[in-house]
């Protein structure tokens, strides 16, 4: 694993990848504001954790396995971008946004 340094958790604008791990249930507990963990690597990327922007604390775990249905697809490591939005729905809430370019488009 690339452990989550000290200076991931100085505020940040925009998503960024902190660190890559080998299992879903290495992705530490506590993440960084706007970080994202890639789990598998990033020539066999599987699974795309983060928290989700709206604060509610919910984990956002998203597929990136071509296998899978429905899948995304991390476009660029540097600023984050990830494809296609996210959305997140619960019988209280919905989270709908895009990450390009680092930045959280909500929709």
């Amino acid at each position: 694993m690339n452990p989550i340094r000290w200076w991931h958790w100085l505020p940040r604008l925009r998503f960024f990848l902190a660190g890559c791990v080998e299992h879903a249930d290495e992705v530490p507990q506590y993440l960084p504001a706007k970080a994202a963990v890639l789990v598998g690597t990033m020539r066999q990327p599987k699974w795309l954790a983060f928290d989700c922007p709206c604060r509610t604390g919910h984990r956002i775990l998203v597929p990136l396995e071509h296998t899978r249905i429905p899948h995304w697809r991390v476009l660029r490591e540097k600023p984050l971008t990830v494809a296609p939005s996210v959305d997140f729905r619960t019988a209280k809430q919905r989270c709908h946004y895009f990450i390009q370019d680092g930045w959280v488009i909500w929709s």
